[in-house]
């Protein structure tokens, strides 16, 4: 929903707001890789409690992901390779936050949470998993109430404002009716592909 209402004018606003970026002929892939490395420091930090920490460092991470298509697309150079581990990096860094979570919770006693996050990262997995199987046959596929931004939003005002099992629970039922809504879509969609065959 973010990506669909800001997505168009997102690069002229970093372009607006980050002109240093587009100084230099900076490599998009090693601006993914930074923002991994920092990601996934904020999954050590959810680990060992340090929840604030880790939010501010998911803010890091996410400004690396935010600013790498455009740095790509202003200097000619983005690529299907690109996109592909760009993508595949979300991937991990989803996982590894919400690993991050719940071996904290697991270590801490917590086990209703540690489930809870088990059951938000296996829905994240399959609200991924369902638009790249769905895009393979379906072009255009998009859909779902809760896409990447909003759960990493989600996830950093947990984190920021003490509030991480709310948002671990947002993230669950948000993520498992966004899978849901996906398979109803690629239902409707592939079918209405089989019958014009």
């Amino acid at each position: 929903m973010i990506k669909a209402k800001f997505g168009k004018d997102l690069d002229a606003q970093i372009h607006r707001f980050f002109p240093f970026l587009f100084r230099r002929n900076l490599n998009p892939n090693l601006l993914s890789a930074c923002g991994v490395v920092v990601s996934l420091l904020a999954a050590l930090a959810f680990a060992i409690g340090a929840f604030v920490i880790g939010g501010l460092l998911v803010m890091v991470g996410g400004f690396f992901d935010l600013v790498d298509g455009a740095v790509a697309r202003h200097n000619g150079t983005n690529s299907h390779w690109g996109a592909f581990l760009d993508s595949t990096l979300d991937r991990l860094v989803d996982m590894g936050l919400l690993l991050g979570i719940l071996m904290f919770y697991a270590g801490a006693g917590e086990l209703g949470l540690a489930w809870l996050t088990g059951i938000a990262l296996v829905a994240t997995v399959m609200v991924s998993y369902t638009k790249a199987r769905a895009e393979s046959i379906v072009p255009d596929f998009n859909g779902g109430i809760l896409e990447r931004a909003e759960r990493v939003l989600i996830l950093v005002a947990g984190a920021l404002f003490g509030l991480m099992p709310l948002a671990i629970g947002l993230l669950a039922l948000g993520s498992t009716v966004t899978a849901l809504q996906r398979m109803n879509l690629a239902y409707r969609r592939m079918t209405e592909l089989d019958t014009t065959h």
